[in-house]
Protein backbone atom coordinates (compact mmCIF):
# COMPACT_ATOMS: atom_id res chain seq x y z
CA UNK A 1 0.00 0.00 0.00
CA UNK A 2 1.01 3.41 -0.89
CA UNK A 3 -0.51 6.30 1.67
CA UNK A 4 -0.89 10.15 0.31
CA UNK A 5 -0.94 12.14 3.52
CA UNK A 6 -1.91 15.16 2.14
CA UNK A 7 -5.45 14.04 0.57
CA UNK A 8 -5.63 10.81 3.44
CA UNK A 9 -5.60 8.21 0.65
CA UNK A 10 -4.16 5.04 0.53
CA UNK A 11 -3.35 3.59 -3.45
CA UNK A 12 -3.02 0.14 -3.32
CA UNK A 13 -3.13 -2.56 -5.99
CA UNK A 14 -6.97 -4.53 -6.37
CA UNK A 15 -7.36 -7.79 -5.89
CA UNK A 16 -10.37 -10.58 -7.20
CA UNK A 17 -12.70 -9.50 -3.70
CA UNK A 18 -12.60 -5.87 -5.08
CA UNK A 19 -15.00 -6.83 -7.81
CA UNK A 20 -18.02 -6.03 -6.17
CA UNK A 21 -16.26 -1.90 -5.08
CA UNK A 22 -15.27 -1.20 -8.36
CA UNK A 23 -18.01 -2.60 -10.87
CA UNK A 24 -21.02 -0.24 -9.02
CA UNK A 25 -18.35 2.49 -9.01
CA UNK A 26 -18.04 2.40 -12.44
CA UNK A 27 -21.26 1.99 -13.31
CA UNK A 28 -22.56 5.19 -11.12
CA UNK A 29 -19.58 7.23 -12.63
CA UNK A 30 -20.65 6.52 -16.29
CA UNK A 31 -24.36 7.26 -15.22
CA UNK A 32 -23.14 10.62 -13.92
CA UNK A 33 -21.50 12.08 -16.36
CA UNK A 34 -24.41 11.83 -19.12
CA UNK A 35 -23.94 13.68 -21.30
CA UNK A 36 -20.19 14.60 -21.13
CA UNK A 37 -20.32 10.43 -21.96
CA UNK A 38 -22.61 8.58 -23.86
CA UNK A 39 -24.87 6.30 -21.81
CA UNK A 40 -23.20 2.82 -21.34
CA UNK A 41 -24.40 -0.13 -23.07
CA UNK A 42 -24.04 -2.78 -20.57
CA UNK A 43 -26.01 -3.66 -17.33
CA UNK A 44 -24.65 -3.62 -13.97
CA UNK A 45 -24.41 -7.46 -13.63
CA UNK A 46 -22.70 -7.49 -16.65
CA UNK A 47 -20.28 -4.74 -15.23
CA UNK A 48 -19.26 -6.89 -12.30
CA UNK A 49 -18.47 -9.62 -14.71
CA UNK A 50 -16.28 -7.57 -16.69
CA UNK A 51 -14.25 -6.46 -13.60
CA UNK A 52 -14.06 -9.84 -12.15
CA UNK A 53 -12.50 -10.92 -15.22
CA UNK A 54 -10.24 -8.11 -15.31
CA UNK A 55 -8.67 -8.58 -11.69
CA UNK A 56 -8.05 -12.16 -12.96
CA UNK A 57 -6.14 -11.27 -15.97
CA UNK A 58 -2.24 -11.40 -15.51
CA UNK A 59 -1.76 -8.18 -18.35
CA UNK A 60 -3.76 -6.27 -16.68
CA UNK A 61 -3.34 -3.72 -13.29
CA UNK A 62 -6.05 -2.40 -11.74
CA UNK A 63 -5.46 0.26 -8.89
CA UNK A 64 -7.59 1.65 -6.45
CA UNK A 65 -7.39 5.16 -4.01
CA UNK A 66 -9.07 4.78 -0.74
CA UNK A 67 -9.98 6.68 2.20
CA UNK A 68 -11.23 5.14 5.25
CA UNK A 69 -11.34 1.77 3.21
CA UNK A 70 -13.65 3.27 1.04
CA UNK A 71 -12.72 3.12 -2.97
CA UNK A 72 -12.92 6.31 -4.26
CA UNK A 73 -11.63 5.98 -7.70
CA UNK A 74 -9.41 3.44 -9.73
CA UNK A 75 -6.74 3.26 -12.68
CA UNK A 76 -7.01 -0.07 -14.92
CA UNK A 77 -4.28 -0.43 -16.67
CA UNK A 78 -2.30 -2.97 -19.17
CA UNK A 79 1.20 -2.61 -20.72
CA UNK A 80 0.62 0.90 -23.06
CA UNK A 81 -2.54 1.58 -22.01
CA UNK A 82 -5.28 3.62 -19.78
CA UNK A 83 -8.39 1.97 -19.91
CA UNK A 84 -10.25 3.31 -17.23
CA UNK A 85 -9.41 5.97 -14.79
CA UNK A 86 -12.93 6.53 -12.70
CA UNK A 87 -13.47 8.53 -9.72
CA UNK A 88 -16.50 8.45 -7.60
CA UNK A 89 -19.17 11.18 -8.30
CA UNK A 90 -19.04 12.76 -4.71
CA UNK A 91 -15.50 12.81 -4.62
CA UNK A 92 -14.57 14.44 -7.72
CA UNK A 93 -12.37 17.96 -7.23
CA UNK A 94 -10.82 16.69 -4.37
CA UNK A 95 -7.50 15.29 -6.30
CA UNK A 96 -7.88 11.91 -6.19
CA UNK A 97 -8.00 11.86 -10.30
CA UNK A 98 -4.43 13.58 -10.02
CA UNK A 99 -2.83 11.17 -7.52
CA UNK A 100 -3.91 7.90 -9.90
CA UNK A 101 -2.73 9.63 -12.92
CA UNK A 102 0.71 10.56 -11.37
CA UNK A 103 0.37 6.61 -10.04
CA UNK A 104 0.24 5.64 -13.82
CA UNK A 105 2.89 7.46 -15.10
CA UNK A 106 5.08 6.38 -12.14
CA UNK A 107 4.21 2.62 -13.46
CA UNK A 108 4.64 3.15 -16.60
CA UNK A 109 7.49 5.61 -17.21
CA UNK A 110 7.81 4.83 -21.14
CA UNK A 111 4.50 6.35 -21.59
CA UNK A 112 1.10 5.02 -22.28
CA UNK A 113 -2.59 6.26 -24.36
CA UNK A 114 -6.09 6.39 -23.87
CA UNK A 115 -8.88 6.93 -25.39
CA UNK A 116 -11.29 9.64 -24.18
CA UNK A 117 -14.85 10.95 -25.59
CA UNK A 118 -14.81 13.81 -27.78
CA UNK A 119 -17.65 14.98 -25.46
CA UNK A 120 -16.00 14.20 -22.77
CA UNK A 121 -14.59 18.20 -22.55
CA UNK A 122 -14.04 18.03 -18.83
CA UNK A 123 -11.82 15.03 -19.05
CA UNK A 124 -9.52 16.03 -22.17
CA UNK A 125 -9.36 19.50 -20.23
CA UNK A 126 -7.73 16.78 -17.09
CA UNK A 127 -5.40 15.03 -19.62
CA UNK A 128 -4.50 18.37 -21.49
CA UNK A 129 -3.52 19.85 -17.76
CA UNK A 130 -1.49 16.95 -17.07
CA UNK A 131 1.05 16.75 -20.14
CA UNK A 132 -0.85 14.35 -22.34
CA UNK A 133 -1.05 15.61 -25.73
CA UNK A 134 -4.39 14.37 -28.59
CA UNK A 135 -3.20 12.49 -30.96
CA UNK A 136 -6.39 11.17 -33.27
CA UNK A 137 -9.91 11.59 -33.46
CA UNK A 138 -12.42 8.89 -34.90
CA UNK A 139 -16.30 8.24 -36.03
CA UNK A 140 -16.27 6.21 -32.93
CA UNK A 141 -17.04 3.46 -34.70
CA UNK A 142 -14.37 1.26 -33.08
CA UNK A 143 -16.45 1.71 -29.64
CA UNK A 144 -19.19 0.19 -28.02
CA UNK A 145 -20.96 3.68 -27.71
CA UNK A 146 -20.64 4.77 -31.32
CA UNK A 147 -19.65 7.86 -30.17
CA UNK A 148 -16.60 10.28 -31.40
CA UNK A 149 -13.27 9.67 -29.26
CA UNK A 150 -9.83 10.45 -29.24
CA UNK A 151 -6.72 8.91 -28.58
CA UNK A 152 -4.28 11.00 -25.75
CA UNK A 153 -1.30 10.31 -24.98
CA UNK A 154 1.27 10.57 -21.93
CA UNK A 155 4.70 10.16 -23.69
CA UNK A 156 7.21 9.54 -20.51
CA UNK A 157 10.76 10.57 -20.15
CA UNK A 158 11.51 10.44 -23.51
CA UNK A 159 9.21 11.78 -25.60
CA UNK A 160 11.05 11.44 -28.64
CA UNK A 161 11.54 7.84 -28.08
CA UNK A 162 7.52 7.34 -27.24
CA UNK A 163 6.07 8.97 -30.36
CA UNK A 164 9.04 7.13 -32.52
CA UNK A 165 7.99 3.54 -31.59
CA UNK A 166 4.25 4.41 -32.32
CA UNK A 167 5.12 5.77 -35.95
CA UNK A 168 6.84 2.31 -36.32
CA UNK A 169 3.90 0.76 -35.41
CA UNK A 170 1.76 2.88 -38.45
CA UNK A 171 4.52 2.34 -40.61
CA UNK A 172 4.28 -1.45 -40.19
CA UNK A 173 0.40 -1.42 -40.50
CA UNK A 174 0.80 0.97 -43.90
CA UNK A 175 3.23 -1.65 -44.87
CA UNK A 176 0.81 -4.64 -44.28
CA UNK A 177 -2.29 -2.25 -46.41
CA UNK A 178 0.25 -1.72 -49.67
CA UNK A 179 0.69 -5.72 -49.92
CA UNK A 180 -2.84 -6.19 -49.96
CA UNK A 181 -3.73 -3.32 -52.13
CA UNK A 182 -0.86 -4.49 -54.68
CA UNK A 183 -2.30 -8.07 -54.28
CA UNK A 184 -5.96 -6.87 -54.63
CA UNK A 185 -4.91 -5.14 -58.06
CA UNK A 186 -3.00 -7.97 -59.57
CA UNK A 187 -6.22 -10.56 -58.56
CA UNK A 188 -8.32 -7.17 -60.21
CA UNK A 189 -5.86 -7.42 -63.82
CA UNK A 190 -6.01 -11.25 -63.74
CA UNK A 191 -9.60 -10.86 -64.36
CA UNK A 192 -10.17 -8.17 -66.34
CA UNK A 193 -7.51 -9.14 -69.09
CA UNK A 194 -4.42 -7.10 -68.29
CA UNK A 195 -6.17 -3.55 -68.57
CA UNK A 196 -5.61 -0.38 -66.80
CA UNK A 197 -7.30 -0.58 -63.32
CA UNK A 198 -9.92 1.67 -63.28
CA UNK A 199 -9.08 5.22 -62.04
CA UNK A 200 -12.50 7.21 -62.01
CA UNK A 201 -13.11 6.53 -58.27
CA UNK A 202 -9.13 8.37 -56.99
CA UNK A 203 -11.73 11.43 -56.36
CA UNK A 204 -14.31 9.42 -54.44
CA UNK A 205 -11.52 7.70 -52.57
CA UNK A 206 -9.45 10.82 -51.54
CA UNK A 207 -12.44 12.34 -50.25
CA UNK A 208 -13.56 9.24 -48.46
CA UNK A 209 -10.48 9.21 -46.65
CA UNK A 210 -10.63 12.86 -46.42
CA UNK A 211 -13.60 12.52 -44.12
CA UNK A 212 -11.72 10.81 -41.38
CA UNK A 213 -8.36 12.47 -42.01
CA UNK A 214 -8.89 16.43 -42.13
CA UNK A 215 -5.94 17.39 -41.69
CA UNK A 216 -4.09 16.37 -45.37
CA UNK A 217 -7.20 17.44 -47.27
CA UNK A 218 -9.22 15.75 -50.39
CA UNK A 219 -6.40 17.71 -52.86
CA UNK A 220 -2.89 16.36 -51.23
CA UNK A 221 -5.36 12.56 -50.44
CA UNK A 222 -6.31 12.59 -54.16
CA UNK A 223 -2.11 12.75 -55.04
CA UNK A 224 -1.39 9.86 -52.30
CA UNK A 225 -4.03 7.97 -53.68
CA UNK A 226 -2.80 8.57 -57.63
CA UNK A 227 0.68 7.34 -56.69
CA UNK A 228 -1.12 4.55 -54.63
CA UNK A 229 -2.86 3.57 -57.44
CA UNK A 230 -0.40 3.43 -60.22
CA UNK A 231 2.51 2.17 -58.06
CA UNK A 232 0.11 -0.98 -57.32
CA UNK A 233 -0.59 -1.25 -60.95
CA UNK A 234 3.10 -1.07 -62.13
CA UNK A 235 4.32 -3.81 -59.20
CA UNK A 236 1.17 -5.80 -60.16
CA UNK A 237 2.24 -6.19 -63.90
CA UNK A 238 5.80 -6.39 -62.95
CA UNK A 239 5.05 -9.41 -61.05
CA UNK A 240 1.89 -10.97 -61.87
CA UNK A 241 2.48 -13.76 -59.71
CA UNK A 242 -0.79 -15.96 -58.36
CA UNK A 243 -3.54 -14.99 -56.69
Amino acid sequence: MTPTDELDLTLRRADSDDAASIAPLYTAARLAAIPQMPPAVHTPAEDLAWFTAQLARPDREVWVAERSGEILGYALIDAVWLDHLFIRADSKGQGVGTVLLDLVKSLRPDGFALWVFESNAGARRFYARHGLVELERTDGSGNEERAPDIRMAWPGADPQAFFGRMVEEVDEQLGDLLARRVALTRAELAYDGGADAPHPREREIAESIAARVPELGPERLARIVRVVVTESVDAARSDPGTC
